[in-house]
């Protein structure tokens, strides 16, 4: 065997062992997504996806000036899109950024706010791989625009108040019966009578024939 080879081989030896060793951890392990990410596991996906961001993204410049209304037009947009996963104030604890696997980072720390503007403009565009992390690109100059007053609002998570977050409350989405009882709550207070409320159907009678 040529001594040339010998790297070349030790190499593909250990690519296959690297291999073997995550089929069986994840095999091993299960798909769950309830246990948290271990450090091993989180530092090798941290820097796969460090890796990823430098090499899909140049250094340029957030174009959009910062000022208080863009930072307040980044926090309404985000209370609406991104607060169920990532929280109002960015430390990811709610229901549903625990529950993901990796859990929702919290934004306020390092790990997030040492990424470079166009790479924190990249994921929001382009979503994560293999992480809750969707695209949110528009493919539109505006949503472009957009994109660029989040990564605004993402830089002044570690200084958000608790008054901003208060106002953010009333912009999260709500789910339907939430909604019902407020309008109902709101037609007492006018002194109306509540919204007749829709009949379920009735099961059909006993014995009834069916076509």
């Amino acid at each position: 065997m040529k001594a040339s080879l010998k790297p070349v081989l030790l190499a593909i030896g250990l690519v296959l062992v690297a291999a073997v060793a995550v089929l069986a951890f994840v095999v091993v392990g299960g798909v769950s997504a309830k246990p948290a990410p271990g450090r091993a596991e989180a530092f090798v996906a941290r820097t796969i996806r460090n890796m990823a961001l430098a090499w899909h993204t140049d250094d340029i410049p957030n174009p959009v000036p910062p000022s208080a209304e863009v930072i307040a037009q980044g926090r309404a947009h985000f209370a609406d899109h991104c607060a169920s996963c990532h929280a109002n104030n960015g430390s990811g604890d709610v229901e549903m950024g625990r529950g993901l696997s990796p859990r929702a980072p919290d934004m306020r720390l390092p790990a997030t706010q040492r990424l470079s503007d166009a790479q924190l403009f990249y994921i929001i565009e382009h979503g994560i791989r293999l992480t809750g992390m969707p695209g949110w690109s528009t493919g539109t100059a505006a949503g472009e625009t957009d994109s660029w007053h989040l990564v605004h609002f993402i830089r002044h998570l570690p200084q958000i108040t608790p008054e901003e977050v208060e106002q953010m409350d009333a912009l999260n989405p709500k789910p339907p019966e939430q909604i019902r009882q407020e309008i109902e709550a709101e037609r007492f207070l006018r002194g109306e009578d509540p919204a007749p409320r829709a009949e379920s159907p009735r099961p059909e009678a006993e014995g009834h024939a069916h076509e």
